[in-house]
């Protein structure tokens, strides 16, 4: 059996709110986590009640910093439908709310994009406040995290083990350039143990040119998403992760659905409920056990046909979704 992790970055848009005319709290809410559109919501609701009509389960990685604007009840606003809908809430963390904090930054003046931005004394400190302001706000006791833009270092898997937090989901071996720093390399894409914390790669596929291509609703078609389950179910791989964020089935306004992209959405979660050998696992319940092997994790190979059309679907995405 594969255990498919299907994980959600769930948080506030910090350019919505940094504006020199910023938006409210009402409306970034609506255009970040509700996602209510003219043709319907979107966003966090949507991917639920999606779950929920295919038997599914859902990582929700909830990021607490905009609280530090916005308050406590903004998060309790995001994770109570999740618990409600029985689902799993785990922790991310975005830096860049800092600069939005004022006398409420838990490092004084200290700012930056990244975790990696910070010393392991400072990251100690951010993820012990987005723990407990996660906690603040109705959730259980994170056990899992992923930082905002991937941007950890080994110091960041050090901390959450100071913590407490068993689990990291902060590497991304199927985008060469991301702004993960921690030291493994695109050959690690089975959890492994490092520096204190069992690290759970993001799932990926082999791209046209050699490369890889990391599993993201926005990234992959449905038709290799369904392949790479395949795929791993048939190689014996006991888990593998999707990304995707709140928002994500929005145009990149956030104020239209991109129609394409939830397509997308519907197809995987039917895919993965008719499938046999593989099921939606969660870290509360159900999560990864580190795997030591010589060999990297093999991925779906590349298929031309496939990766041809996902780049033509791509094209009419851009051009029908793009603004």
């Amino acid at each position: 059996m594969t255990a498919v992790y299907i994980t959600i970055d769930t948080e506030y848009s910090h350019s919505l709110a940094s504006r020199k005319r910023p938006v409210s709290r009402a409306e970034n809410f609506a255009r970040s986590i509700s996602c209510v559109t003219p043709d319907g919501p979107a966003g966090v609701e949507f991917k639920l009640g999606m779950f929920n009509r295919h038997g599914l389960k859902g990582v929700f990685f909830v990021d607490p910093m905009p609280a530090l604007l916005y308050g406590v009840e903004a998060i309790t606003d995001v994770v109570r439908p999740i618990l409600e809908h029985g689902h799993d809430v785990q922790l991310h963390l975005h830096t860049e709310w800092l600069d939005q904090a004022g006398p409420r930054n838990p490092l004084g003046t200290r700012t930056g994009r990244n975790m990696r931005d910070f010393t392991f004394e400072e990251q100690c400190v951010l993820i012990d406040y987005a723990k407990h302001t996660l906690m603040a706000a109705g959730a259980p006791e994170p056990v899992a995290f992923r930082a905002g833009n991937y941007g950890a270092n080994d110091d960041t898997l050090r901390a959450l083990a100071e913590i407490g937090i068993k689990y990291d989901s902060s590497h991304c071996p199927g985008i060469a350039n991301s702004e993960c720093s921690i030291s493994l390399c695109e050959n690690y894409r089975r959890p492994y143990e490092h520096c204190g914390v069992i690290e759970v790669p993001i799932g990926c596929i082999e791209e046209l040119g050699g490369g890889l291509r990391h599993a993201q609703i926005t990234a992959l078609s449905a038709w290799e998403m369904i392949a790479a389950l395949k795929h791993a179910r048939e190689e014996n791989i006991a888990n593998f992760t999707f990304v995707s964020h709140s928002f994500e089935l929005l145009c990149r306004k956030r104020e239209r659905v991109n129609k394409l992209v939830r397509r997308r959405f519907d197809k995987l979660c039917a895919g993965i409920e008719a499938m046999d050998g593989v099921y939606t696992a969660t870290y509360a319940d159900n999560p990864p056990v580190a795997i030591i092997a010589e060999e990297p994790r093999p991925v779906l190979p590349v298929n031309e046909l496939r990766a041809g059309l996902r780049m033509a679907e791509q094209v009419v995405v851009n051009t029908l979704y793009g603004a």
